[in-house]
């Protein structure tokens, strides 16, 4: 399985079900480390523009990559009600090897929400580094949210995780699975979406795998990249890292 796989099938229904999980939480942190940072800002995976939006509005230029052309036509419907203008430009790519042909370009790049644990084995990983790091101005900020918890999840099959409405009409279930796979340090989400409108009922299926990475981890590849590590946090306030912590975050910035 490849970790940009699912994200197409996803798109539809990843606004409603992050809405419901993770709403705008890290949206403060966001905007905050952005402001900063004076831009231009590259955005790793903006997939809806969930992030990227309310980003721009703090900043005279960000760009948004992402691989899956359903999500990019989601954010790109948003940015045009939101009437953001030229302040956002939104581009298809593939992280791995970002298409910008002059380096040193921008003061901050982020990764939001666990999009490098898309990332499934070590070859991917050390590729984005390696060119977030030819894209980054010499000390300029890479920042980087970790989900932690992901090696703890209970597997579980066919739950009904999430139920809810969807506009006037359409009522949505979430029914999810869970796998383990220890020896490759992933955990595979296996969704099914179902929609029901009066009589009609419609349901889309797809999986989606995320990797563990530890903080020591990720730390020890970002130096062996070319980076010194500032801060790492464990929550969106920058409070300290501990082991308990929901989530992950890491600042670091390349080295002059």
């Amino acid at each position: 399985m490849e970790g940009w796989q699912g994200w197409d099938q996803y798109a539809e229904f990843y606004d409603w079900e992050n809405a419901k999980t993770v709403g705008r939480r890290d949206i403060r942190f966001w905007q905050r480390i952005a402001k900063e940072s004076g831009g231009p800002v590259l955005e790793l995976g903006c997939g809806t523009g969930r992030v990227s939006l309310p980003v721009a509005r703090t900043l005279v230029r960000l760009v948004g990559i992402d691989r899956s052309h359903a999500m990019l036509s989601q954010a790109k419907r948003r940015v045009k009600r939101a009437g953001l203008g030229g302040g956002l430009l939104l581009l298809r790519g593939d992280i791995r090897a970002l298409p910008f042909v002059s380096s040193s370009r921008f003061r901050l790049v982020m990764a939001p929400y666990g999009v490098l644990q898309s990332l499934l084995r070590d070859r991917e990983l050390r590729e984005v580094l390696t060119s977030v790091r030819d894209v980054l101005q010499p000390g300029g900020i890479f920042a980087i949210d970790l989900v932690p918890e992901l090696p703890v999840w209970r597997e579980y099959d066919r739950r009904v995780s999430l139920r809810g409405r969807r506009g006037a009409k359409s009522q949505i279930s979430l029914v999810e699975s869970v796998r383990q796979v220890p020896s490759r340090k992933l955990t595979i989400f296996d969704q099914e979406f179902i929609e029901r409108r009066g009589r009609s009922r419609s349901s889309k299926r797809f999986s989606l795998a995320f990797r563990t990475l530890s903080v020591h981890q990720m730390t020890g590849r970002l130096r062996r990249a070319g980076f010194s590590v500032v801060q790492v946090a464990g929550d969106y306030r920058m409070g300290a890292w501990r082991p308990e912590a929901e989530v992950c975050l890491i600042v670091a910035k390349r080295k002059l």
